[in-house]
């Protein structure tokens, strides 16, 4: 199960670094339109494009890491009033349904990925496939982040409750 913990830190740590750069080229597109706005210029009409292709990319990367750290939508005040047994069977349910989810996503992102290689986004003229990806990138990143979390709950190595951010 150590396989297990190492594939988890590495998805986790590419995961990490697909959100910082995703947030770090959201940052450089925003001060370009806040600096020419600021004096009065006309924005590049391509930042507002990229602005919201990052944003998806920032949550496909970072869907699964919510899912250990609990910022995913959660109900902890159900799980937390019944007992210890009862609260695990919840949240290894919970697991497997977001792990299914994840799975039956990853064909229909896949057709919509190849559907965008016809079409070109209006201002960057970038092939739509390229940011279509991240919705591939989402299902694909959420099954692996629940099967993990499911493969480690049974294997007794993780009880399903949420992590800090600094033990994932």
């Amino acid at each position: 199960m150590r396989a297990l913990a190492l594939f988890t830190r590495l998805i986790s740590s590419l995961s990490r670094l697909g959100v910082g750069l995703a947030f770090s080229l959201l940052i450089v597109v925003v001060t370009i339109q806040i600096v020419t706005r600021s004096f009065g210029f006309h924005s590049p009409v391509w930042t507002e494009e990229a602005s919201r292709y990052l944003l998806l990319y920032m949550t496909a990367f970072g869907v699964g890491l919510s899912l250990l750290t609990g910022e995913f939508v959660n109900v902890d005040l159900l799980q937390e009033s019944l007992s210890e047994r009862t609260s695990w069977w919840m949240r290894l349910f919970a697991n497997i349904l977001t792990a299914v989810m994840g799975a039956v996503m990853v064909l229909p992102a896949w057709r919509f990925t190849a559907i965008g290689a016809m079409q070109r986004s209006p201002s960057l003229r970038w092939s739509m496939d390229y940011i279509h990806a991240s919705v591939l990138v989402l299902a694909i990143l959420l099954f692996l982040f629940a099967m993990t979390r499911v493969i480690g709950m049974l294997a007794g190595l993780d009880d399903g409750r949420p992590r800090p951010t600094e033990e994932n």
